[in-house]
C-alpha cells in the first residue's frame, strides 16, 4: 500500500467538476485527506481562473493503473482525448507522487515537477503534508513552500471546504 498524491484542476463548471471529482476518487481509493481550495489565475493562457486542491489517498495500485484511472475520471467530467496543456479544462488530475517512487517513462513522471514549478501544487502540498520528504531533493514540502518566490503569486486559499 502507498500513499499518493493527486493534483486537482478546474476552470469550466469548476462548482460541479471538483466536487464530483472527490466523491469519485472516493469511491475508488477510499479515505481522502483534501487541502483548501485555492483560486488561481490561468498559467499560458488567458481563461478563468482554476479552482486547484490536492487530495492524497492510499492505494496498492501501481503508478500506470492510477494515471489511467485518472485519467477515465477526467474523461467522465468532459475533458477530451485531444485537450491542450494550456487551455481551459473541465477537470485536470494529475498523479504527482506515489510513495517514493522516482518514475520518469514517457509521459509518467513522478515525482511530477510541477510540485516545485507552481504554488496551486505546492502550498496546498505543503498544507497536508507538510513534513513529508521529496523524493529527489529530499526537503519537506514545507521547507519548499517557504523557500518558494512568492514575488509574483497570484493564488489565494478560498474558504470553501469539502466533507467527502
Amino acid at each position: 500500500m502507498l500513499t499518493g498524491f493527486i493534483s486537482i484542476g478546474s476552470n469550466i463548471d469548476k462548482e460541479t467538476h471538483v466536487p464530483s471529482s472527490l466523491y469519485a476518487l472516493k469511491k475508488q481509493f477510499g479515505r481522502l485527506v483534501i487541502s483548501s481550495l485555492y483560486e488561481t489565475e490561468a498559467v499560458g493562457f488567458e481563461g478563468d481562473d482554476f479552482h486547484n486542491l490536492i487530495v492524497q489517498f492510499d492505494s496498492s495500485l501501481d503508478a500506470k493503473s492510477v494515471v489511467k484511472l485518472l485519467r477515465q475520471i477526467e474523461l467522465d467530467h468532459g475533458r477530451t482525448k485531444d485537450s491542450r496543456k494550456y487551455a481551459a479544462r473541465t477537470l485536470d488530475l494529475d498523479l504527482i507522487l506515489l510513495g517514493d517512487l522516482i518514475i520518469s517513462d514517457g509521459r509518467l513522471q513522478i515525482p511530477r515537477d510541477e510540485i516545485e514549478r507552481y504554488a496551486f501544487v505546492l502550498e496546498p502540498l505543503a498544507e497536508i503534508a507538510p513534513d513529508l520528504l521529496h523524493p529527489i531533493s529530499h526537503k519537506s514540502y514545507a521547507q519548499l513552500w517557504d523557500e518558494y518566490d512568492k514575488s509574483a503569486l497570484k493564488q489565494k486559499k478560498l474558504s470553501t471546504t469539502f466533507s467527502i
